[in-house]
């Protein structure tokens, strides 16, 4: 069932969100070659912290840390560590989460570490203007799938695949709501959206094969041909018209 949220829930909602993405947007300037995905973890805890919110993925399912930071090959979930540090050419992908009096957001984006490839930052561009083709369907009366659709239609026309082991879902009270939300398949297929349902869209896209494994500490996933993936979401609410993002800082 997919929870339908009231205004009061939306705007706990949008305090949280709001949180998030300025700790997204500042975390721009904050990666460079020579930080260590620890670092970055400690960056957002402490950001969020100190607005009063809780970080909502740490202990989640027993993750351990903050802030998911998921380098070049590693597609989500990757366990920050002092010893990995981010060199010139990298990517990373930060996924974040904020919980305010018992509402969550959820966000990530994929940043460039110094300067890198020309495909890298196509990659990078892709995820994002996938999330925007996506969110043009997040509209009262559209289908669930139509968002997925026109994610996957805008990824592969850059030439890039599509991660289909992951997908995008349903938030509020808890992280993980219903309903799943894949990023390919056919339009016009799933529940009609109606106002007040809140989403995390997340596109996960990769250079090469969508196929991923899971690395042995159970957590982070990489895709199997090691090429590079990013990683772009926000927290959207449904309205009567243009849907409205929650974790978006400009």
């Amino acid at each position: 069932m997919i929870i339908v949220k009231s205004d009061q829930e939306i705007e706990l909602m949008r305090e949280a969100g709001r949180v998030t993405g300025l700790i997204l947007k500042d975390l721009e300037d904050f990666v460079k070659p020579g930080i260590s995905t620890m670092d970055i973890d400690r960056f957002v805890e402490d950001a969020i912290r100190k607005q009063g919110m809780v970080p909502s993925f740490k202990g989640l399912y027993g993750f351990p840390a903050s802030a998911c930071v998921s380098v070049n090959e590693e597609v989500v979930h990757g366990i920050p560590h002092k010893k990995r540090k981010l060199k010139e050419g990298d990517i990373v992908s930060v996924d974040i989460g904020a919980t305010y009096q018992g509402y969550v957001s959820d966000a990530a984006r994929t940043y460039p570490v110094g300067k890198i490839s020309d495909t890298a930052a196509r990659l990078i561009a892709a995820a994002k203007d996938s999330f925007f083709a996506g969110m043009e369907f997040c509209r009262a009366g559209c289908r669930l799938s139509d968002i997925s659709h026109a994610v996957q239609t805008k990824v592969e026309s850059e030439g890039f695949s599509v991660i289909r082991d992951f997908v995008g879902h349903g938030v509020g009270q808890k992280m993980h709501e219903e309903p799943q939300i894949p990023n390919y398949g056919k339009a016009g297929r799933g529940p009609r959206l109606a106002k007040g349902m809140t989403f995390a869209i997340e596109p996960m896209i990769c250079e090469g094969g969508y196929d991923v494994q899971t690395l042995s500490n159970d957590w982070t996933v990489v895709t199997l041909d090691g090429k590079l993936s990013a990683h772009y979401e926000n927290t959207v609410v449904i309205t009567d018209g243009e849907p409205e993002l929650l974790t978006l800082a400009e």
